[in-house]
Formats: C-alpha cells, sequence, structure tokens
C-alpha cells in the first residue's frame, strides 16, 4: 500500500532565517569590537616595550657619567668640563626642561644607535673648592659614615647614641640623562653620586 504525500496549501512561516540574521549581525559587531581591543591591547604593549628600551637607552648616559666622575682627578672636578658633559655648578631656578640647563652636555651613541645627551651638575653654587669663602660656596653636602674599626661578634650589638661620621663630607652630583626616541617618545633620567671632594 502506497501512501500519497499530500501538501497543504497553507503558507509556510519561516521564522528561523530573521533569527539566524540578528544572530549574525551581533557577531559580526562582537568581532569587530574584540579586533579593536586586541588591536589596542597590541598597541599599549608595543609602546610599553619602546619606552622600556628608551629608558634602558637613557641608562647608558648615566653609567657613562658615573665612570667619568670615578675616574677623573678631583681637581678636574673643581672646574667646568664641557667635553664630558660637567658642570661644576648647578642653578637651582633652571629645570630639566630650559636649554640652558643642558648647556655644556656630551653625546653618547648606543649600539642600536639612539643618541643620549647627559650632564652631569655637582651640587655647589660657584666653581672652585666646596669649602671656598671668598665667595663662600654653598654645596649640597652628606657626611660620609666612618666605617666600623673592628669584627662584631655574633649577637654583640654596634647600637649608639649618635652617628659617627668622617670630617671630610660627600658632594651630590646630579646625572641627568635624556633622549629622543624615533618615534616621538623621549625619556628623561636622573641619579644623584655622592663622593667626596
Amino acid at each position: 500500500m502506497r501512501h500519497a504525500l499530500v501538501l497543504s496549501g497553507a503558507r509556510q512561516r519561516g521564522m528561523a532565517l530573521p533569527i539566524v540574521l540578528i544572530l549574525l549581525t551581533v557577531m559580526l559587531i562582537s568581532s569587530l569590537y574584540l579586533v579593536k581591543s586586541t588591536t589596542s591591547t597590541t598597541m599599549a604593549t608595543a609602546n610599553l616595550a619602546y619606552d622600556s628600551a628608551l629608558s634602558k637607552a637613557a641608562d647608558l648616559g648615566l653609567h657613562t657619567a658615573f665612570q667619568y666622575l670615578s675616574t677623573v682627578s678631583k681637581e678636574t672636578l673643581l672646574q667646568h668640563d664641557s667635553v664630558n658633559g660637567y658642570r661644576a655648578t648647578i642653578n637651582p631656578a633652571q629645570s630639566i626642561s630650559s636649554s640652558d640647563y643642558w648647556e655644556g652636555s656630551a653625546h653618547v651613541t648606543d649600539t642600536a644607535g639612539n643618541e643620549i645627551e647627559y650632564v652631569i651638575h655637582r651640587m655647589c653654587m660657584f666653581a672652585g673648592d666646596y669649602n671656598a669663602t671668598a665667595p663662600a660656596n654653598r654645596c649640597t653636602l652628606t657626611s660620609s659614615k666612618s666605617k666600623v674599626g673592628s669584627a662584631t661578634k655574633l649577637g654583640e650589638s654596634l647600637s649608639s647614641d649618635r652617628s659617627e661620621y668622617n670630617a671630610i663630607p660627600e658632594l651630590h652630583y646630579v646625572v641627568t640623562a635624556r633622549i629622543y626616541g624615533a618615534r616621538g617618545g623621549n625619556v628623561v633620567t636622573q641619579a644623584v653620586v655622592m663622593m667626596g671632594p
């Protein structure tokens, strides 16, 4: 026995197609936002890596200046040395954004081709000896702490009611380095070095 296929004359109502189209539109918009946020995250990460690389490059200027300070004679540090980026004075009215602050600066280039500018300022009002009287030189000083003369046994204390310092103070030197990056970024770093006169 065969059954006949009966076709009904009633119209079919297709609700699935509009729902699928709405869902596809929502998924398309969501994927666009996902791509945008991924791109933003990638750009932010790249910028952080770029700033980190510039900071490391600027540290070369600080290192070069410290090498100069630790190898040059103390008499040389009494006067300006523009070839090596050294200033025997500092003007507290100047900031790192003023061009006068960078007068006499030196340049060093790292292995990546970045040019780093650095300047060393001795924190004194005048060139010459830190304790000069005519004119009276005012310098930022810190008393140098004396070394302990004997070994301390386990359990004993070195506590004291007062600090023991040497008679010769340490002068403060501010080393400032800056670098301008190829993509418009720039980094300025500073370090304070304390050394005896």
